[in-house]
């Protein structure tokens, strides 16, 4: 019922036929004037960390260190060692500063284990998830955001095109990554999180848990007491976007006191990725590509 319900809730849009190509092999996707590709330079990883800024800062009331504030740029260690996602709409004039409307940040295992580990590692054990699939090359999802006028259904599929494309050029197994509920009460969200622990928590092989010192209950309403239809109304359009394409959610949540944020591990294995969602985006991501 739940999931037959969410589906109901986030049917697909079928956009405008894609944009012909103007040459740019490195693009993933476009629709209409928007296209998502990976970040090309300095310059355009510091635009990403403009937006970033913005939305976290000035719109969530994040609390950034002392540069970043100065700076005005959310930033930190990671973004030398990522790959930046962007959504970019063309149709705006002026410098691509001013075109970057969306951006992910991505990190493959490989990398993040030569550099330190993942960034999730902080809030959530995940070392025994990894060393439980040996076979599979994990992706870390981060530092996701979208301008306001921009958070369309368009502009998310675009994001997706990105990710699943990205996966598929890397042989990624699975792809892991937090996502955030907005304030440091867990139980502003009761509904929510209850709703997610008892319908879409790991289990067995992809079992992981919030660090025991920053664990926070999530599971604080009685199923018989949840309405499914509220409770997916109370979640973030980024949480339910993954939630339609099959993932899970980790055990238990954890407060993000700088960010301002109650924040949930989200964890994707590219093998239960739901069919329809492949067959929209393309099992090669062609769905929308150039």
């Amino acid at each position: 019922m739940a999931i037959e319900l969410l589906n109901r809730e986030l049917t697909l849009d079928h956009p405008s036929k894609p944009a012909l190509s103007n040459g740019n092999a490195d693009v993933f996707g476009r629709i209409g004037s928007l296209e998502t590709r990976l970040a090309r330079n300095s310059r355009e990883i510091d635009a990403a960390q403009s937006v970033r800024y913005r939305v976290f800062v000035e719109e969530m009331n994040a609390m950034l260190p002392p540069e970043a504030m100065a700076r005005k740029r959310d930033f930190d260690g990671y973004d030398d060692i990522c790959d930046h996602l962007l959504v970019v709409d063309n149709a705006i004039e002026g410098e691509i500063e001013d075109q970057i409307v969306g951006t992910y940040r991505l990190l493959r295992q490989e990398v993040a284990m030569a550099n330190g580990g993942f960034y999730s590692a902080s809030e959530f054990d995940i070392e025994p998830l990894l060393k439980r699939h040996p076979d599979k090359q994990f992706m870390e999802l981060g530092r996701s955001c979208v301008l306001p006028d921009y958070r369309t259904k368009r502009t998310v599929e675009l994001l997706w095109q990105g990710n699943w494309a990205y996966a598929l050029r890397h042989g990624m197994g699975a792809m892991f990554g937090c996502a955030s509920f907005p304030g440091v009460d867990p139980q502003e969200h009761a509904l929510a999180l209850s709703f997610l622990h008892q319908n879409s928590l790991v289990k067995d092989e992809w079992m992981v848990s919030a660090k025991p010192d920053l664990y926070c209950k999530m599971d604080m309403i009685p199923a018989e007491d949840i309405n499914p239809r509220q409770a997916l109304s109370a979640m973030p359009p980024l949480v339910k976007g993954y939630l339609r394409l099959g993932a899970m959610i980790g055990d238990g949540a954890v407060v993000d006191q700088a960010f301002n944020t109650t924040d949930v591990l989200i964890v994707l294995p590219i093998a239960v990725i739901s069919g329809r969602y492949i067959n929209h985006f393309g099992a090669d991501a062609g769905r929308f590509a150039s």
